[in-house]
């Protein structure tokens, strides 16, 4: 199966560090956007950017370092954004409802789907979002945790959101399973059939009832949902067990 391609509109959706301390956070947070197909990532008056140190925590997505857009204030990373979601994990006395990932991706996706810009926002690693960039942003989300200790730091802050975002883009793992085809009833009663005469050859049927075991071990296969080279593996192993068998009757061990 061929490998399915990343859709177009979550082109539609950037990432906004506010103020980001440590470049290394930078490079982990471009990385962890890649991972889920987001290129886009503005950065808000980044303290040390560009930096050796981002490109090495970034490994393969230097590239989305490479294209990222500095701006001066949220204000000017937002201007053209219909929905920005502010990551905060602190009370507020905000009246902008406050929901988690998972209830808000849905929404994003749908927005982003009909062209419309998104934004999510993230703040500073020791402080977070003052109150005046939330203000400036039109929703709240809080990745739940832990209440006694909560603790993600703003590359995971970042996977957690994007990751939520690209579970809604229909995107599966179909593609990395390994293609087999299901063996037929046929293949695996031929199957049964060279197990029979292989537990006869290497006596396994003393003092037991060949019939009834038989039975029991064709419900157990065809059940099993067995594929091809399954059956193949299988039957190869019979045939030498039963070499074995027949070498020890000639040597006189049987």
């Amino acid at each position: 199966m061929n490998k399915p391609q990343v859709p177009d509109f979550l082109k539609n959706i950037r990432i906004v560090l506010a103020r980001p301390n440590h470049p290394g956070n930078i490079g982990s947070a471009a990385r962890a956007m890649k991972t889920m197909g987001l290129t886009r990532l503005y950065l808000v008056e980044p303290k040390v950017f560009p930096s050796d140190e981002a490109n090495a925590l970034a490994s393969g997505a230097v590239d989305v370092l490479e294209s990222a857009t500095v701006v001066a204030s949220l204000a000017e990373a937002l201007s053209d954004v219909t929905v920005a979601c502010a990551l905060t994990s602190r009370r507020r006395e905000l009246t902008t409802p406050l929901s988690t990932p998972r209830e808000t991706t849905p929404e994003l996706v749908a927005r982003a789907r009909d062209g419309e810009q998104v934004a999510l926002v993230f703040g500073n690693e020791t402080f977070g979002l003052s109150i005046e960039e939330v203000e400036q942003c039109n929703r709240l989300v809080t990745i739940p945790g832990n209440p006694d200790y909560f603790s993600l730091n703003l590359a995971m802050a970042v996977q957690v959101m994007t990751y939520e975002l690209f579970s809604h883009t229909g995107v599966d793992v179909e593609y990395l399973r390994p293609e087999s085809e299901t063996a037929s009833l046929g293949e695996v009663e031929g199957f049964c059939q060279h197990l029979d005469q292989t537990m006869e050859a290497i006596g396994y049927y003393r003092r037991r009832n060949s019939e009834r075991l038989m039975r029991r071990m064709r419900a157990l296969f065809n059940r099993s949902g067995m594929l091809r080279d399954e059956v193949d593996i299988l039957r190869g192993l019979m045939k030498q067990i039963q070499r074995v068998a027949d070498g020890h009757e000639h040597d006189g061990t049987a």
